[in-house]
């Protein structure tokens, strides 16, 4: 078993190494990896006791919540990387940024309710599923992304193997499971014009302006 000894008037280097290996004991990588930085800031800025011991806890804190949110963002398996900050707002009047900034906040996965988003391809909606997801993850949810037809195919490989016992095979609960889904939830509708064509149109006709 390794021990750590206590010692007064230690030399800096042998206190740095304590402190490294101290933070191996206690799997604090971040203080280990940022002491001799915060500690010439604590000397240069005449830094209290206190106020090094706080910077250098803080630190740790912040990396340990950054890589939680990391895992969380893993496993949603969203299927590529979408942030609120990329969408285009002005390409999609349909969308109110108010509306989707508040839902940023998450206060709707903390009540409980639904979310639905309603438009053509090409309106954003999987961009700001994903973008919603990930403000969901960093807050500290647990987030999982999948698409209607591998859910079905879940489904329906589970009532093969007699896992599932009911189907939606009624059209009046069909009609009751979405009017469930949506009933005091917040409906998006991202309207029916491709931004994404609309983008695609636009090089193109740059491009044939430029030649």
């Amino acid at each position: 078993m390794t021990t750590l000894k206590r010692h007064r008037g230690l030399t800096e280097q042998a206190a740095d190494a304590a402190v490294d290996q101290a933070c191996r004991m206690l799997r604090l990588p971040t203080i280990r990896a940022q002491f001799p930085e915060l500690a010439e800031a604590a000397a240069r800025d005449q830094m209290s006791y206190r106020g090094f011991l706080a910077e250098l806890l803080m630190a740790e804190c912040d990396d340990r919540a950054r890589r939680r949110s990391e895992r969380r963002i893993k496993a949603a398996q969203f299927p590529r990387e979408k942030s609120l900050r990329a969408f285009d707002f002005e390409a999609n009047p349909s969308v109110d940024p108010a509306v989707i900034h508040t839902l940023a906040t998450c206060e709707w996965v903390k009540k409980g309710l639904p979310l639905c988003l309603i438009g053509d391809s090409g309106t954003g909606k999987s961009h700001l599923l994903i973008a919603l997801g990930t403000e969901a993850a960093m807050a500290g949810y647990g987030v999982r992304y999948t698409l209607a037809t591998k859910l079905v195919n879940e489904l329906v490989e589970a009532a093969d193997e007699k896992v599932l016992t009911k189907t939606f095979t009624d059209p009046r609960l069909c009609a009751a499971i979405v009017d469930r889904l949506t009933f005091g939830g917040n409906l998006i509708q991202t309207g029916t014009e491709s931004y994404r064509l609309a983008l695609t149109q636009a090089r193109a006709a740059a491009h044939d302006a430029s030649g």
